[in-house]
């Protein structure tokens, strides 16, 4: 096999993992499952709330929870200077950045600037604040997944100090 050839068998192993071929027709299970579209603009923007978020933010629903997977996420959309208040996730937390220029901070950490096509993991229980940088706005996806129901345990707003990276 060619050295190009080997390469895109290694990709895709990399990209899906292993694959495995059945015999036969899909378990009955999967039959009856069906893929659903949900369809942009299908869900009301909402208004990030005063007591989560300083400036003006807004949500964009994208997936609800729906067991058995845990899964939930939206667009969220920071004015600039606008930023959550600090939080944490007890499984963590990704953004995928869409638009724009943003800021990240851990507790204790330095302030880090995020731009579209960068992928934030937040790890479980980190308390932490994300929002657009002071003269542009930003968007990102944020994916989170709940443990007993529970997504987000939300603390104190971040000060102008801590946003500004003092």
């Amino acid at each position: 096999m060619g050295i190009i050839a080997s390469a895109g068998v290694v990709l895709l192993l990399v990209a899906f993992g292993p694959c495995r071929a059945t015999d036969g027709p899909p378990a009955p299970s999967q039959d009856a499952a069906a893929i659903t579209v949900s369809r942009a603009g299908s869900q009301p923007s909402v208004k990030g709330p005063a007591e989560r978020f300083t400036g003006s933010v807004r949500v964009d629903p994208m997936l609800k929870e729906a067991p058995p997977s845990r899964l939930s996420g939206g667009l969220v959309t920071f004015e600039p200077g606008a930023r959550s208040a600090w939080h944490a996730h007890p499984l963590g937390q990704t953004l995928i950045v869409t638009a724009g220029v943003g800021r990240v901070q851990r507790w204790g950490g330095p302030v880090q600037e995020i731009r579209p096509g960068d992928v934030v993991r937040i790890p479980p229980g980190v308390k932490h604040w994300h929002g657009a940088a002071a003269d542009t706005g930003m968007s990102h996806v944020a994916l989170v997944e709940a443990l007993d129901g529970r997504s987000t345990d939300w603390m104190e707003h971040v000060t102008d100090e801590q946003y500004l990276g003092g």
